[in-house]
């Protein structure tokens, strides 16, 4: 890869499309988070269905934090079903 300037938010195509991994998937439609190490141990993530849009880039030690939490059920939160919003307002 050519020498490039790697910042969050930069356009995932600019990363190139080889080294793109989707390390967890399963029956939802191909509809993927895709990772890539970088050269300098940074990992870059995007959408599957959006190749071309933002990465975003994390150090290592980010990315060890994130799944060491969400092992331990840190992020089972993000998990649960959102309440539904209520739009209807009443007055009286």
């Amino acid at each position: 890869m050519d020498r490039i300037r790697i910042y969050n938010g930069m356009p995932a195509k600019e990363l190139g499309t080889e080294g793109w991994h989707k390390p967890w998937s399963g029956g939802n439609g191909g509809e993927c988070v895709e990772a890539m190490r970088l050269g300098d141990g940074r990992i870059a993530l995007r959408q599957s269905t959006d190749p071309d849009g933002p990465a975003l880039i994390y150090t290592h030690r980010e990315m060890v934090s994130f799944i060491e939490g969400a092992k331990a059920g840190h992020a089972d939160f993000l998990l649960a079903v959102a309440p539904a919003r209520c739009t209807d307002r009443r007055t009286a």
